[in-house]
């Protein structure tokens, strides 16, 4: 009898984090994702292996899957397995004891209590002891990573955390619809005004001084709005390749989490 299965909504940066963290905490982790990911943070998301076939984020691998043999397989090997499921149906085939959803759609997606005995929203768009057990808060400050029983996490400030005087700077959006082609990939430094990106024939300029840390996959169908790219002032090149302390916290929450009400609920895992 398999136990311990962690099921996550989402293979991106901090879904990847959640993973990475209850896998290396001896927890079977299977996360879900849709057919063309959009992470920026490509180098540390657990999603490109839905493109490439097969990824590794600080030591450890995730592998694409399709069907449960897939996923029983990465497990023997020690391997996180992702397959392509948005809505989730692979929950009823299996015995998942936990739902973690990471998907940072800022609305919920379709997670509900009754997926598992445990289930947890990451960040805004779900109604703690409503739609999940447990919410984990993702806005940087005070409360990052904290649990959140009654209620909901911060509503989304659209600003990204400040590093080294820069926040909204950071973050590049998609300035028009268009396919994407990449001039300046993850781990190459710009200044400010270079072009970094092309989406169709119009360019994307670089908005401050860095290294791109973020970079949304090449040829991507992008529209208006869309994250495209994070340029790190910072301009150390390890920080491309890592996971950030924003995720790591995140991911210590959610641990966190499953193991509180693994003891208020008495549920073996």
């Amino acid at each position: 009898m398999l136990k311990n299965i962690a099921v996550i909504r989402s293979g991106g940066d901090i879904g990847t984090a959640i993973a990475h963290k209850l896998l290396r905490c001896g927890f079977k982790v299977l996360i879900l994702e849709k057919a063309s990911p959009l992470a920026i943070r490509r180098t540390v998301s657990f999603s490109e292996a839905i493109f490439d076939g097969e990824t590794e984020v600080e030591g450890i691998k995730a592998v694409k899957v399709h069907e449960i043999d897939g996923i029983i397989g990465a497990w023997a090997d020690n391997n996180v397995p992702i397959m392509v499921d948005e809505t989730g149906s692979i929950i009823k085939e299996i015995p998942v004891d936990i739902v973690v959803d990471a998907i940072l759609a800022k609305k919920n997606l379709g997670t509900y209590r009754g997926m598992a005995p445990i289930t947890i929203g990451v960040g805004p768009g779900f109604q703690a002891g409503i739609d999940v057990d447990v919410v984990i808060e993702t806005n940087r400050g005070h409360d990052l990573g904290r649990l959140i029983f009654q209620g909901s996490a911060e509503a989304d400030t659209g600003i990204p955390g400040v590093i080294m005087g820069f926040g909204k700077e950071r973050v590049i959006k998609a300035p028009c619809d268009g396919k994407i082609k990449i001039i300046k990939d993850i781990g190459e430094t710009v200044c400010k005004e270079e072009v970094i990106a092309y989406i169709d024939k119009t360019p994307i300029k670089a908005t401050i001084d860095g290294v791109v840390r973020g970079m949304i996959k090449e040829f991507t169908s992008i529209k208006t709005g869309l994250k495209i790219a994070d340029i790190d002032p910072r301009g150390k090149l390890d920080h491309c390749y890592t996971m950030s302390d924003k995720a790591r916290a995140i991911a210590g929450g959610v641990l966190e989490a499953i193991l509180h009400i693994k003891h208020k609920k008495n549920i073996e895992l």
